[in-house]
């Protein structure tokens, strides 16, 4: 087995460890052992002044707490998002449980999305509503949100 960890490119890395740990089930990884914050362990390593987070300790990454999810590390990068992500999340409030009725599944996760909405996200799609007829999987409902950088993700 190989370990690993996804990297998401970031602003603002303490913004999106706020708006994602909750949304996963997560918490804020602590530094490691021997430092108080993530910026004295980033100091440690010579990382100049300016590329640490001067807002806050340094957050940047979060953990499953029930060690089933890979770590989330949000590096900080000059550059904005541009253009469609390559890779994105889903986020299944059905459990993907297809035997749901379509009105359970989509009560589901509109609730999901409107509680994502009220935490930062932006609504970008909806399918089956927003695609030209023939590209939408038959009994297929998904949403499809930006992050507060605008990073897609999808509820389904």
């Amino acid at each position: 087995m190989v370990a690993w960890q996804l990297t998401i490119d970031a602003n603002d890395p303490a913004r999106l460890v706020r708006f994602w740990a909750p949304l996963l089930g997560y918490e804020v990884q602590p530094p490691p052992p021997g430092f108080d914050t993530w910026n004295d362990y980033y100091r440690s390593l010579g990382v100049p002044e300016h590329e640490l987070d001067t807002d806050g300790d340094g957050s940047d990454r979060i953990f499953d707490p029930n060690g089933e999810g890979p770590t989330i590390w949000f590096q900080i990068v000059p550059e904005h998002k541009s253009g469609k992500n390559r890779l994105h999340l889903d986020l299944f409030p059905t459990g993907r449980d297809r035997s749901l009725p379509m009105e359970e599944r989509v009560r589901l996760v509109d609730a999901k999305v409107a509680e994502v909405v009220a935490a930062g996200a932006t609504v970008l799609r909806r399918n089956p509503a927003d695609f030209p007829e023939g590209e939408t999987l038959e009994g297929f409902y998904a949403v499809t949100l930006g992050d507060p950088e605008g990073n897609e993700f999808c509820v389904a």
